[in-house]
């Protein structure tokens, strides 16, 4: 009579013993394997070198936005950046002048 007991009770401690080793063993696969597990690093680390070379490309263009606009400035403009401007936007220059633009400024 106390055998049945005791084996009913063996049986649901090995079943729960197996359940929280499966448990353990699909996190540990999800630690490996998983999408933000140790072979996924490297790709991270690859996509999040590629964001910041783009932050860096955006910080710049920013920059450069920001020094356009301290010139444009309606207190005091930049005769040459507004000439400029002018001569870019509206088309008016001269038949006999040559435009040089200089890459990089």
């Amino acid at each position: 009579m106390t055998s049945r007991p005791r084996r009913r009770h063996a049986l649901q401690d090995s079943l729960v013993q197996a359940g929280a080793l499966c448990l353990l063993l699909a996190i540990g696969a999800l630690a490996v394997a998983g999408p933000y597990g140790f072979l996924a690093w490297s790709e991270s680390m690859s996509v999040l070198e590629k964001r910041e070379s783009r932050i860096a490309k955006l910080e710049a263009k920013r920059d450069e936005y920001q020094n356009l606009v301290e010139l444009l400035d309606p207190e005091h403009v930049d005769p040459d950046l507004a000439t400029e401007l002018t001569r870019r936007n509206l088309n008016v220059a001269h038949p006999d002048e040559y435009i040089i633009e200089l890459e990089g400024e």
